[in-house]
């Protein structure tokens, strides 16, 4: 496993690169939307179906206004109980997002994670990370660095501060907030 830090990592997002890192949920798999044209690498290295779309993580709960359009107030509400934490909300994506990272409905997943080590690397970025977990498609999130899949790691390096060699133990809760209400589509370890 070829770990980096985070100068590394945040050079390596700057060309377009993915690195892994650990989130306050499971490791992820990141890519820089600024500096990265299209989501195309980490489904590439996730052996993932294009079709899903990819979620960012932000640093900030104003994220919600800057990527999100038209975003309810209840979605507002949400954001405000539950961030920093492992909660994603989906809402119609603002027109400052790449069309490549929108889903086929043109929404964007975020999520502003309790996670130091994930809140450092986007503030050294100077923006958010459109992440995935960090194993390959079918197979389980990981949580700790140990387990991630070395074909994985072939073409994305680690960044994980010796103080974290292991992320949270679930995949964030995520909630389409595009509705008239908000609507569970899968339940992690935040329950609305």
């Amino acid at each position: 496993m070829q770990s980096v830090d985070i100068n590394e990592a945040v050079a390596l997002l700057e060309e377009g690169r993915a690195v892994v890192f650990p989130t306050d949920t499971v490791f992820g798999l990141g890519l820089s939307p600024r500096h990265a044209v299209t989501p195309q690498l980490l489904y590439q290295l996730k052996g993932r179906d294009e079709g899903k779309p990819v979620a960012w993580l932000v640093p900030n709960a104003e994220a919600l206004g800057e990527w999100g359009s038209r975003v309810p107030a209840y979605a507002w509400d949400l954001a405000r109980a539950h961030w920093p934490g492992a909660l994603t909300l989906i809402v119609a994506a603002a027109d400052v997002v790449p069309a490549a990272y929108r889903s086929a409905a043109g929404t964007i997943g975020l999520r502003m994670p309790d996670s130091p080590e994930a809140l450092a690397l986007m503030d050294a970025l100077g923006g958010p990370v459109a992440t995935t977990s960090a194993n390959l498609s079918g197979e389980p999130a990981v949580s700790d660095a140990a387990q991630l899949d070395p074909r994985l790691l072939e073409n994305a390096p680690v960044f994980v501060p010796v103080s974290r060699s292991q992320a949270g133990s679930t995949a964030s809760t995520v909630v389409d907030c595009t509705g008239e209400d908000p609507v569970v589509l899968r339940q992690g370890p935040v329950h609305l």
